[in-house]
Formats: structure tokens, C-alpha cells, sequence
């Protein structure tokens, strides 16, 4: 979908805004002389690292998402999926799990082969498993936990069983893709793309990659802001010293999973810190939810997908995770 002239001034004027305040309050001596509290330069710290941490997955995925909308025909993509829901539910995650991609990027992706024909059922298998077991994460785990090999596989094997459980779930209650009205929209960059030279297509690539970096940016900076602003007024003491007993452990966790919103590349650093403070099922918890929904991820979803599924997604993904992780708690 290409945007119009007003649409796209005034997401650049955005954007263009937000660098300038950044600017001023990260490098300029203007607010130097005056006494803000330690909290707001903390606050301006954490939230720079999440977008710094997050944008190059961001980069990434939507060039892959104009790649898909220039270059794959929902023919092609059809041939790929099996008819069968269940079998294209197991195959999504299956590609997810070997595609290394983080949770801020996949949207974008996700969402342009859904508005592709690609069954929603599917769409939400590939975005629950490629930022959840994907390769360089299942490393960064072992690296994380002392070369222990145990809870990677942990991550990987109940990871991929909760995405599959969830991506049955969804088939069962939603038929529909779910996108917003203007996510289904054709781009006109793709019109006649078959008599268009490579070159001509690279360039279109390029310019439905601006119109998604837009779309998901805004909502990026606002999920990123959100969980920064978390991180440092909500005491973290506070929800350590509920945490008491594996319910309530595993609570904590996931809570701290979905405020946090960090990188599933890096999570498992900050997951290993907590390992002498809770069981291992509750960083298990800790590990497999956050990348599957957290807060930032959330508005990225709000900005694509009917805010009804958004919040019955987040749902079906807190119940399972935590139902799922309670029986297997006495295995772990």
C-alpha cells in the first residue's frame, strides 16, 4: 500500500520530531543546567537501547516484506502451504524456527504473507517460532546459561509444542486473515511487476520497504517508550519479592517478560541472572513468552492485525504459556 502525500508528510514530520527531541535530550547541553531527576535520564537511556537494540530487525524485516510483495505471487505462495491446517500449522513452525529473525521484525513479515493468501493460522506459527527458537537465539541461550545445553533444548522443544498448540488454537476460532482494512490493501508498487526488469523491482522493494518502516515505526517508538518507562518506575524488587512459589514465580516472569521487551537475541542473558532468585520453569516461562508477545510487540500487532484477534491472541498466548509450563514444571 502506498501512502498518500498528507499520510506520508506527517509520518516523516513525526519521525523528523522524535530525532530532534532525542537529539536534544541525548547530545545537546541545553537541559544540562537544569535539575531533571536521575529516573528521566535513566529513562531516556533504557528507551534508546530498546529502539537501537530493536531497529536493525525492524530494517531487516521490512525489506524482506517488500521482497515478498514484489517478487512471490500468492500462486507461488499457495503451492507452498499445505491445504490441510494442521500440516500448514506444523510447517510454519517449522520455517519459523530456522528463520533468524527477532520479535520486532517479523511483523512486517508476517503480516505481508498473510495479506498474501498465506492462512492466518500459519502467518501466527511463523511469527510465534522465528523469534522464539530460531538458531542465533537457541546459541545466545546456551552461551547465556553456562554452555548448557539443558535449557536450550528446553526453550527450542516446549517452545515449539506452545507455538503449535496456539497456531491450532487460532485455526480452530479464526478463518478470516484479521488484518486491518489498510494492511490487505494491494500496493500499487507491485502493479505489472511481471514485465518490470529486475532493477525497476528492486526499487519498488525499496519503496514498499519506506511504506512499512513508517507503518511500524511510529508504533515501535511507542511500544519502546512504554517499556522503558516500566523498566524504571515499577520496581523490579517489588515483583521479585511476590514471586514466591512456582505459581507465583512463573506469574512474575512472564510479567517481567512482556514489560521488559527485550530482544530475544539477548534475552536469555537477563532470563540467567534470575536463575539463583526462581525455579527453572519460571525462567523457562521467562524465555518462551516474552518473545512470543511483550509490550512493544504488542503495538506492532495493534498497527496491523483487528484490535479484537490482538487481544485474544495475547490471551490464547498468556494461558497457553502458563498452563503448559505449570504441567511441565514437575519434568523441568
Amino acid at each position: 500500500m502506498r501512502k498518500s502525500l498528507p499520510s506520508l508528510i506527517i509520518d516523516s514530520a513525526i519521525l523528523l520530531l522524535f530525532v530532534m527531541v532525542v537529539y536534544v535530550f541525548t547530545f545537546s547541553d541545553t537541559f544540562s543546567i537544569m535539575e531533571l531527576p536521575d529516573s528521566f535520564y535513566h529513562l531516556n537511556t533504557i528507551f534508546l537501547s530498546i529502539l537501537i537494540e530493536a531497529l536493525p530487525f525492524v530494517l531487516i524485516g521490512v525489506i524482506i516484506a517488500g521482497i515478498i510483495q514484489i517478487f512471490i505471487t500468492e500462486d507461488q505462495l499457495k503451492k507452498w502451504i499445505p491445504k490441510n491446517k494442521y500440516a500448514a500449522v506444523f510447517m510454519s513452525c517449522v520455517v519459523g524456527g530456522l528463520f533468524p529473525a527477532c520479535e520486532c521484525g517479523i511483523v512486517p513479515i508476517v503480516r505481508r504473507l498473510i495479506a498474501k493468501g498465506v492462512p492466518i493460522y500459519a502467518g501466527i506459527g511463523f511469527l510465534l517460532t522465528g523469534p522464539l527458537i530460531n538458531p542465533i537465539v537457541i546459541f545466545s541461550t546456551y552461551m547465556a546459561f553456562g554452555n548448557d545445553l539443558k535449557i536450550a533444548l528446553l526453550r527450542m522443544g516446549i517452545g515449539f509444542l506452545i507455538a503449535l498448540v496456539i497456531g491450532i488454537i487460532i485455526s480452530l476460532l479464526f478463518q478470516s486473515n484479521q488484518l486491518k482494512a489498510h494492511a490487505t490493501t494491494i500496493s500499487s508498487c507491485q502493479a505489472d511487476t511481471d514485465n518490470q526488469s529486475f532493477l525497476e523491482k528492486v526499487g519498488k522493494t525499496l519503496l514498499h520497504a519506506v511504506d512499512e518502516f513508517f507503518d511500524m515505526g511510529k508504533y515501535l517508538i511507542i511500544g519502546a517508550f512504554l517499556a522503558a518507562f516500566v523498566q524504571v518506575y515499577v520496581s523490579t524488587n517489588l515483583l521479585v519479592s511476590i514471586g514466591e512459589g512456582h505459581v507465583a514465580s512463573l506469574v512474575v516472569m512472564m510479567g517481567l517478560a512482556y514489560l521488559l521487551s527485550l530482544c530475544s537475541e539477548a534475552d536469555a542473558f537477563i532470563g540467567a541472572s534470575f536463575s539463583n532468585i526462581f525455579p527453572q520453569a519460571s525462567i523457562l516461562g521467562f524465555l518462551i513468552y516474552g518473545p512470543m508477545i511483550d509490550l512493544k510487540n504488542t503495538f506492532m500487532m495493534l498497527s496491523v492485525f483487528k484490535t479484537r484477534f490482538v487481544l485474544i491472541f495475547v490471551g490464547i498466548v498468556t494461558v497457553t504459556v502458563f498452563i503448559l509450563i505449570s504441567l511441565l514444571q514437575g519434568f523441568i
